[in-house]
């Protein structure tokens, strides 16, 4: 397989791309800043134009003293240089952040992952290269670590720390400092292969991920051992491969839920561009051996868009998991309207329980609760059995973000949530596990529309209907996340 990037084949092309590129993104940057007034909640996505953050956080309530250790975030930050808007929030550059919690006290850090893509506009003072959706073409792109934002997550294993996107290598950072130490290749010839931003470390400390190659119809399967090094490699034919952002492992499985979407590349198209979603065709379900990389089966369902799911197990021939899945790609566009400003009606996202029969390839679903994205489970029930899936929840406010969290029993359907409110903006929360050993925190960081400012926000996992339990405000704003995870000291 040609290990080139394949944002390369979609978007390079030459430099006449440059004037549309700066016609569009003028009037991204005009049409965001005329909606501000109109609605606030689109501040949260103004960008960042420092280097780096820092600062105490003010604390309200008593923060919980075992909860001691660093929560690492990471989400695009960088949306405009000169004057030119991106037009896609998946575009921004990276910024890592990390929430320092000792002894009661809260302190925050954020940096640039300072990308070779990063390094090298900045000192152009401009965009140079092509994004997730937005065609940029002022040089030209070698491979796929040339256009690595390093913007989706970041991940503590084997004693290193990762800043992950999902089109290339992930980005190795110094711990102590968030300072970039730059790619980890973990063989010469899989260099700037995609590595996705969703690995999933199992209980016994192997990191699984995968990376996609869409238009080439290739999947490609890593296996990352304890020590940190390369366990196995593998790589699979997949017709129709568009992009996928997240999978599940269970104790014999690699699971990937494959959205229907055509790809029609062509000059100056962009990543998000060649996909062209099509909901006469299946949402597939690859169920794959994780022990030797084989395609066991390609179960069909319904049409259905998703970014994520929660976690998944399997019993004899059945697996069970839970995702977050819309109705169409409608989510995904409405990520870009936000850009310029402009919001639309997109389908709503349900965590649903979807169990698999993987010897007749048939699959059932059910909705748990409507209005929901970013699951996430304790980190030792990865790959397991598991009771309970924390989730964020939509209300009302219109445009970007959610604006609660809530826990759900996988078996009983019950539902636990706290709604922030109308005028917050609310990132993934994750679970941290007690001390005791028996339930768990629940962490996350909010935006507050009115006053401007980030908080972060302890729950006790079980009780999530009454409140924080403590709250530590920022004296400013941190650009929004994605996803992190929470590193115990």
């Amino acid at each position: 397989m040609e290990r080139r990037d394949f944002l390369r084949g979609l978007a390079a092309g030459g430099v006449l791309a440059a004037l549309p590129a700066w016609a569009r993104a003028d009037a991204t940057t005009d049409g965001y800043r005329a909606s501000l007034p109109a609605r606030p909640r689109l501040a949260a996505i103004g960008g960042c134009t420092a280097e780096r953050l820092g600062g105490v956080a003010a604390i309200d309530g008593r923060w919980p003293a075992e909860l001691r250790g660093t929560f690492y975030r990471n989400g695009p930050a960088r949306f405009e240089l000169a004057g030119e808007r991106y037009r896609h929030w998946f575009d921004g550059d990276g910024m890592v952040h990390a929430w320092h919690l000792d002894a009661g006290s809260v302190r925050h850090e954020a940096r640039f992952v300072r990308t070779r893509k990063y390094v090298e506009e900045s000192a152009a003072g401009r965009f140079l290269y092509p994004a997730f959706d937005t065609d940029i073409s002022r040089r030209p792109v070698g491979n796929n670590d040339t256009v690595n934002t390093a913007n989706t997550n970041v991940v503590r294993h084997a004693g290193r720390l990762y800043a992950l996107w999902e089109g290339g290598s992930a980005t190795e950072l110094d711990s102590a400092d968030l300072g970039t130490r730059g790619v980890r290749t973990w063989r010469d010839d899989l260099a700037a292969m995609p590595f996705s931003a969703h690995p999933r470390i199992t209980s016994d400390g192997v990191m699984w991920n995968f990376g996609v190659v869409p238009g080439a119809g290739k999947l490609l399967l890593w296996r990352i051992d304890a020590d940190g090094s390369l366990g196995k490699f593998g790589m699979l034919d997949v017709p129709h491969l568009p992009m996928v952002h997240d999978f599940v492992v269970t104790a014999r499985y690699m699971v990937f839920l494959v959205p229907p979407f055509d790809m029609r590349s062509g000059p100056h198209t962009t990543y998000l561009g060649a996909h062209t979603w099509n909901g006469n065709r299946p949402l597939r379900v690859l169920v794959i051996d994780r022990a030797d990389f084989t395609l066991r089966r390609i179960v069909e369902m319904p049409a259905g868009m998703l970014f994520h799911l929660g976690n998944g197990w399997d019993e004899g021939d059945t697996i069970r998991l839970d995702a977050c899945i819309a109705a169409d790609d409608s989510p995904l566009q409405a990520l870009g309207d936000i850009m310029r400003g402009e919001t639309r009606q997109a389908a709503d996202t349900h965590t649903v329980l979807i169990r698999i029969d993987v010897a007749k390839g048939t699959a059932h679903s059910e909705t748990l609760l409507a209005g929901t994205e970013f699951p996430r489970v304790l980190p030792l029930d990865v790959g397991s059995r598991y009771r309970h899936v924390f989730v964020t929840t939509r209300g009302d406010a219109e445009g970007i973000g959610n604006t609660g969290v809530a826990r759900v029993d996988v078996d009983s359907g019950r539902v636990d949530r706290y709604d922030y409110g109308q005028a917050w903006v609310v990132e993934e929360h994750v679970p941290v596990p007690k001390a005791a050993g028996k339930g768990q925190w629940l962490v996350g960081a909010a935006y507050d529309v009115r006053r401007r400012e980030t908080v972060l926000a302890a729950f006790d996992g079980a009780r999530l209907s009454d409140g924080p339990v403590a709250r530590a405000r920022l004296p400013y704003a941190a650009p929004l996340c994605f996803h992190g995870n929470f590193v115990a000291t």
